[in-house]
């Protein structure tokens, strides 16, 4: 190899070091879920299960009610065992912020951590018992320069099923006739 063809090799790979350096130093974005606590939710009623999730540091995520037609919501769907229903999913309101990408216009995002609600209603003749519901969060997440395709992360939680406590008893009929 002579010396300019061997200062050219050293030169490109030394820019392709540099490049694997910056795209290995630079962070994907990420959401996770913190671990929930097994919830106690009781038979034949809705129940509240809160979720907590993070987004990664220097990035955001669209909320569950974009601004645009064009963006991607966040949604949660779940499966459940055949006993439990559903109810409602309570996504938080997106907080606007505007990005350099698109200065004059307000986005409605999440960023650091947001939680979910979810309403589970397990049937009366439901087996009182632990239950793993699963799922997965679909979001897009985003930095202030550009956005990346949108991700799935599996959700996970558990229930306790729990019968109703029993019905205070009223105190026993009284006989009208005075007893003496």
């Amino acid at each position: 190899m002579n010396s300019i063809t061997k200062t050219a090799f050293l030169l490109l790979l030394s820019a392709a070091a540099l490049v694997a350096q910056d795209s290995l130093g630079k962070k994907a974005p990420s959401v996770t879920l913190s671990p929930p606590p097994v919830a106690t939710v009781i038979r034949g009623k809705a129940n509240s299960v809160e979720l907590r999730f993070h987004v990664g540091a220097g990035f955001h995520i669209n909320s569950n009610k974009p601004s645009a037609d064009y963006l991607i919501p966040t949604t949660l769907k779940l499966d459940v065992p055949t006993d439990i229903m559903v109810g409602k999913i309570i996504y938080p309101p997106g907080e606007e912020m505007s990005f350099a990408f698109a200065p004059e216009e307000k986005l409605s995002v999440y960023s650091g951590e947001f939680n979910l609600s979810v309403q589970v209603r397990p049937l009366t003749s439901m087996l009182p018992g632990k239950y793993e519901i699963r799922g997965r969060l679909r979001y897009q997440a985003c930095d202030n320069a550009a956005c990346y395709p949108p991700k799935q992360l599996p959700v996970g939680f558990e229930v306790k099923v729990i019968k109703a406590p029993p019905k205070p008893k009223g105190n026993p009929a009284q006989s009208p006739h005075a007893h003496t």
